[in-house]
């Protein structure tokens, strides 16, 4: 067994109808992550809150790397707009959240929805609006924490959305 360098590696390039809305994260680390997994989706886009962190600072871009320049992402003043527009446009928006609807994400048919929002919430204070969302969706957790990361929980949603849809 021979581990593989980036040379050796040749991924199949897709993009799926899927969007980010990070509500008002605030740590630089967390938004550049974002931008890597996303791109290793296949993300159409990411939406940034005027407070979060901007692309250009420089811990998002280390932790980012070169991928700020290739996901789409733009940013945005209200929250309610935003969701408003993207809600006409098509999408079905989905909260990875804790709630008492919750959904187990392994259990939530994505197939079903064209074009999909994945709404992350604030480090501090998860998805403050969480009367927009259509569907809430939790990842199942068997030790004694009830939540993990945002950014892992991205990356842990992003496999079952892709897993289903492609």
């Amino acid at each position: 067994m021979k581990q593989l360098s980036h040379k050796d590696i040749q991924n199949q390039q897709q993009q799926f109808p899927i969007t980010i809305v990070c509500d008002a994260i605030r740590t630089p680390e967390n938004i550049g992550m974002c931008f890597r997994i996303a791109e290793s989706f296949g993300v159409s886009k990411i939406y940034l809150h005027e407070s979060s962190p901007a692309t250009d600072n420089s811990n998002v871009k280390r932790t980012a790397r070169n991928t700020v320049n290739q996901v789409a992402h733009s940013t945005y003043t209200s929250f309610n707009n935003t969701i408003q527009q993207l809600k006409e446009e098509g999408n079905t928006i989905i909260g990875i959240e804790i709630t008492d609807k919750s959904i187990d994400i392994q259990n939530f048919n994505f197939k079903n929805h064209k074009k999909i929002v994945l709404l992350l919430g604030s480090e501090r204070n998860g998805i403050e609006n969480i009367d927009q969302i259509d569907y809430s969706i939790s990842i199942p957790m068997y030790g004694r924490n009830s939540s993990m990361n945002v950014i892992h929980s991205l990356g842990i949603a992003l496999y079952e959305v892709t897993n289903q849809l492609k």
